[in-house]
């Protein structure tokens, strides 16, 4: 299954962990690591090359830049972890193919990605659900549950082969395979994505993108005639 093109998080399928892919990735990853490494043992010499301090701690206002203060750290939205399974089997919402499909694929192993952020403003976190096939782990069911007074409520809610929601900078992006007929589940020939966003006390759409696939990568096949070598004179 391919993955979203976007870059908002895979289509259908459980997207990769970020910066788990090329080499060249994770080579730049070292090179930063390496660079801040000799930034902090540049910082800690003095100026006349006797090496490393070892007077005891810095002054508390070392290294800041006078009329500046130090940036505050952002406070974390309230984060309350949810029982999806209980939430998903008790919510009428929920289509009933989808509630007897959702069973365990090993020891208390669902087949259910949860991400928690901010959609809607409420000061709690809201829940993203999606609920896959233990196979291949194929979305068939993406849900949004928001806090009003103190329960979950169903605010969104999409039934369908291959697709997945993820939350993007406060916005719900939702991606949804598209086959043409014959296509095989692992290659569709496309995805669209979705952009919704939290308007007057629902989700609206904001902006869709498609994207086709080549069918000459990935298993596919090029219709045409084979290419024939150039004659000689």
């Amino acid at each position: 299954m391919r993955g979203l093109s976007g870059g908002h998080g895979s289509g259908g399928t459980r997207p990769p962990a970020p910066g788990s892919g090329t080499a060249a990735g994770r080579a730049a990853v070292a090179g930063l690591a390496a660079a801040g490494l000799l930034g902090l043992f540049t910082a800690g010499c003095s100026t006349g090359g006797t090496g490393t301090r070892d007077e005891g701690a810095a002054p508390t206002d070392q290294g800041v830049p006078s009329g500046q203060s130090t940036p505050a750290a952002s406070a974390p939205s309230p984060f309350r972890r949810v029982d999806v399974i209980a939430l998903l089997k008790g919510d009428p919402k929920v289509g009933d193919q989808v509630k007897r499909d959702l069973k365990p694929c090993g020891p208390d192993a669902y087949p259910v990605d949860t991400s928690y952020g901010n959609l809607t403003g409420t000061g709690v976190a809201d829940v993203v659900v999606n609920v896959l096939t233990c196979g291949d782990a194929v979305g068939v069911g993406t849900y949004v549950y928001r806090m009003r007074g103190k329960q979950y409520e169903n605010v969104f809610s999409l039934e369908e082969p291959a697709v997945y929601s993820a939350i993007d900078r406060g916005d719900l992006v939702v991606t949804k395979q598209v086959y043409a007929k014959g296509d095989p589940i692992a290659y569709p020939s496309g995805e669209d994505v979705i952009t919704y966003r939290w308007s007057s006390d629902r989700f609206t759409e904001h902006y869709v993108v498609h994207n086709e696939y080549s069918k000459a990568v990935e298993g596919g096949d090029i219709s045409g005639p084979a290419p024939t070598a150039p004659s000689e004179d």
